[in-house]
């Protein structure tokens, strides 16, 4: 699985095909833009005239590489799009974003499933890529505190592009994305094939860092594990049980099995100014709050701490909204959802 199909994105997946292989899922909520044009193989003039999705570009262009090849898009963001169920069946995933709020998701999703992941990043002539591995290392286990407080600032490759040409700038270029690319699609194919680490015929980048100077045309590899025992960010989640539920399916179906957490994406019914008790019904996951707020001419423009948003972290008896579909909830397909029943604490799939 690739998350992330900007320029990164797009040299990691035309290796990964041209090197054979055959079952790819790709995974971003963007459209191309013109801007797009000069680091990404894989978009044309015609992609971003047509604000053609990103997901939908890449596949067709990686089927013309390889007819053969089984690209399944998903357009939508890897945070509440994408249920652990799906990650689970993967081999390895590919982090090619852009911030460490998606870095830390995509962490503590292959956390959960047990897979291993890639990640690479890149700034002007300057790159990085490293490996991750359950029981081994882990991205939140590494990060300083000014890295947690500023985890939750999310701008978009599109964002960074402008404001840097503005300043004079080339956020980055097509020839660091090829190298970073290529070394990320080849840590990926290592970790399908572990046998080959653990014969020492090759050695992976989990646990270090592959540092990409192209100013001075210099690279070199550091050691870069951290793994705390009490991070929550890597707990496994098993065992997992599979149920004949689906999206569609109603918070009664669900209701009436246990009690499900939906800490990790919570339902707002409501918001409420704080300086007059004014509500508003929402109806809608957290994620979603804030463009509502957006779209509604009396709180557009205000801002988010004179609100209270009433949440649903958990789906019980008390729950309200029986009909409510689990999709309404904000549940996805292939989503992995904790609950607790009188048998004791189990983890559930949903189709």
């Amino acid at each position: 699985m690739i998350v992330g199909c900007g320029a990164l994105g797009n040299e990691v997946m035309k290796c990964l095909v041209l090197q054979g292989a055959r079952h790819l899922t790709i995974v971003d909520f963007d459209k191309v833009e013109a801007s797009n044009l000069t680091r990404s193989v894989l978009f044309r003039n015609e992609d971003a005239d047509h604000s053609r999705r990103k997901v939908e570009a890449a596949a067709s262009r990686l089927r013309d590489i390889n007819p053969d090849v089984d690209v399944t898009p998903i357009d939508g963001d890897f945070v509440y799009d994408v249920g652990l169920g799906l990650v689970r069946k993967m081999d390895v995933l590919l982090g090619c974003v852009d911030s460490r709020w998606a870095r830390y998701v995509i962490n503590r999703q292959a956390m959960r499933a047990g897979r291993p992941w890639v990640d690479g990043g890149m700034y002007q002539l300057e790159g990085t890529a490293r490996a991750f591995m359950p029981r081994h290392n882990c991205y939140a286990c590494q990060l300083s505190a000014e890295a947690l407080a500023d985890m939750k600032r999310r701008q978009p490759c599109s964002g960074i592009i402008r404001a840097e040409e503005a300043a004079g700038h080339a956020p980055t270029t097509a020839i660091v994305a090829s190298v970073i690319g290529a070394v990320m699609a080849q840590e990926a194919i290592k970790l399908v094939h572990p046998e080959k680490a653990a014969s020492g015929e090759m050695t992976s980048l989990v646990g270090r860092t592959f540092y990409y100077d192209g100013e001075h045309c210099t690279a070199s590899t550091v050691a870069s594990a951290a793994w705390d025992e009490d991070c929550p960010v890597h707990e496994r989640w098993e065992p997992i049980q599979t149920v004949d539920l689906s999206p569609a399916s109603k918070a009664a179906e669900l209701m009436a099995r246990g009690a499900i957490s939906l800490s990790d994406n919570p339902f707002v019914d409501y918001v409420e100014r704080r300086a007059d008790g004014k509500r508003w019904r929402v109806m809608l996951p957290a994620h979603q709050v804030a463009q509502w707020m957006e779209r509604n001419e009396e709180t557009r423009g205000r801002s988010f701490a004179d609100f209270y948003q009433n949440e649903w972290r958990r789906i019980d008896a008390r729950f309200p909204y029986p009909s409510l579909s689990l999709a309404e909830l904000g549940v996805p397909s292939h989503a992995v959802l904790p609950m607790e029943t009188e048998a004791g604490d189990i983890y559930i799939e949903i189709r």
